[in-house]
């Protein structure tokens, strides 16, 4: 058993335990392998493009497009922590040299609890065949000051779904425009969801129909006991979304797991890289039909040695194929930890890293 501190915007500031799960029933033959560390952060709040986010990057995802990578992800503006936000889009050729592209939608950081798109986080970009454009799916929050029983930083959590302005592949960069709400906390809500509300989806199809996970904690208490994901489907990407009535939450973790981003393997079984409890490491998950999914199970990103620049391992951004049995692997870390007293505000900075890694016998194509 070991004890970490969870620290951050979606997170309670709260120590959680982490229990070691039996590798037993999963299938030993099918794991990540590390095979190169960049040993270095490719984006910080010191990066070109960067100027005025004050505290960093966490979460969102990273898709590759005829060649091109392109990063979508949350933006820490400024204090308080995970509040005053930008959903930024990037761009790269090579993984290492990135471009800031544009902001894709900026909150107003309210702190009074009155607005409920005060924080935005979680930026997901689809393609939806039947619009013939880009979706994009992300998080907006309500937030306020915490109290020694409630984490207010961001609750009741609403997921919304944008489409760009520009049809075809190419319009990924958006503008994108608002067309409502597809899940949020209400009636429809299971007994694990908590007060955060709806934490994060990533649409991927299976079975002829839409499945996400999305996630939910227990943040109405302090220490917030667990952060769980369960499965939301719908019959096309516009929705409607519909929590499923059997099975969540998913048992892929026991403590903790956040914001899982899914990819279909050229074998037709689907991979799921998460944010999860172990130090170093991210999670990581395996499914025949993109339903039913194994025990999680961890890959160490930053071993100890010359790259270990992350303070704190944070979330997966993508598992994007590169051909063959490799894949490209980029994460989210506290890149500075805050370095004055305690009590002074200060919170360290995040960074974007990435890693190169192997799945043996994943037929995986290069795209």
């Amino acid at each position: 058993m070991e004890t970490r501190a969870i620290a951050g915007p979606v997170r309670a500031f709260v120590f959680v335990s982490f229990i070691a799960i039996s590798a037993a029933a999963q299938d030993t033959q099918r794991q990540l392998i590390l095979v190169k560390q960049h040993e270095t952060p490719v984006i910080t709040v010191k990066s070109p493009g960067a100027e005025g986010i004050k505290i960093g990057f966490e979460g969102g995802c990273v898709i590759k497009l005829k060649g091109t990578y392109h990063l979508f992800t949350s933006e820490m503006v400024d204090k308080p922590l995970g509040v005053k936000m930008k959903l930024g889009h990037w761009m790269s050729t090579d993984r290492v040299h990135w471009k800031r592209i544009s902001t894709l939608y900026e909150s107003n950081g309210d702190y009074t609890g009155k607005d409920p798109r005060a924080a935005l986080w979680a930026p997901m970009p689809v393609f939806n065949e039947q619009e013939g454009r880009w979706n994009l799916f992300y998080v907006a929050y309500r937030c306020a000051p915490s109290t020694p029983e409630k984490w207010l930083e961001g609750y009741e959590g609403t997921i919304w779904r944008a489409a760009s302005k520009v049809k075809g592949p190419d319009g990924i960069g958006g503008p994108y425009e608002d067309i409502g709400i597809i899940l949020q906390p209400g009636r429809d809500s299971q007994p694990w969801e908590g007060l955060q509300g709806t934490d994060s989806i990533f649409p991927y199809q299976a079975s002829g129909r839409w499945y996400g996970f999305y996630g939910s904690a227990d943040t109405q208490e302090i220490p917030t006991k667990a952060w769980k994901v369960g499965l939301a489907s719908a019959p096309a990407l516009a929705g409607p979304w519909k929590r499923l009535p059997e099975g969540n939450p998913m048992m892929i973790e026991k403590v903790f797991i956040e914001n899982p981003v899914v990819t279909k393997l050229s074998d037709g079984t689907f991979a799921a890289v998460y944010d999860s409890p172990v130090p170093n490491a991210v999670g990581y998950t395996f499914s025949r039909d993109g339903i039913h999914w194994e025990t999680g199970r961890s890959l160490v990103v930053q071993p100890k040695g010359k790259g270990h620049w992350a303070h704190d391992v944070r979330t997966p951004l993508s598992l994007i194929p590169e051909g063959g049995d490799t894949f490209t692997l980029f994460y989210t870390g506290l890149n500075r930890v805050p370095t004055s007293a305690a009590g002074s505000g200060d919170v360290g900075d995040y960074a974007v890293g990435f890693v190169t890694v192997k799945l043996p016998h994943s037929g995986a194509d290069k795209p």
